[in-house]
């Protein structure tokens, strides 16, 4: 059996008034192609400042995001590998 290990380097930036986080996230594939989401999560400007709730919100929708798009990358090799669906005459 085959081991492999891909590594996800997450991003994390807040604006000056830790209103707004950003978090990319970056996979490059062993292979070499490279992913990168990006997630932001805005506090209400009623709370109190927790950057460490923005940072997990931001990452979080940083990392779903990419998630996403492996699965949509997974999806379309596979309709390349089995060819059309149908045979047109």
């Amino acid at each position: 059996m085959e081991s492999k290990r891909w590594t996800v380097e997450i991003f994390v930036n807040e604006d000056d008034k830790d209103d707004i986080t950003t978090a990319t996230a970056v996979l490059y594939t062993p292979s070499g192609r490279r992913h990168e989401s990006v997630g932001r999560a805005r506090r209400n400007p009623a709370d109190r400042p927790v950057p460490e709730i923005g940072d997990e919100l931001a990452a979080g929708r940083a990392l779903a995001d990419l998630g996403s798009k492996l699965i949509g990358d997974g999806a379309e090799d596979v309709a390349q590998l089995a060819g059309p669906a149908y045979e047109s005459y």
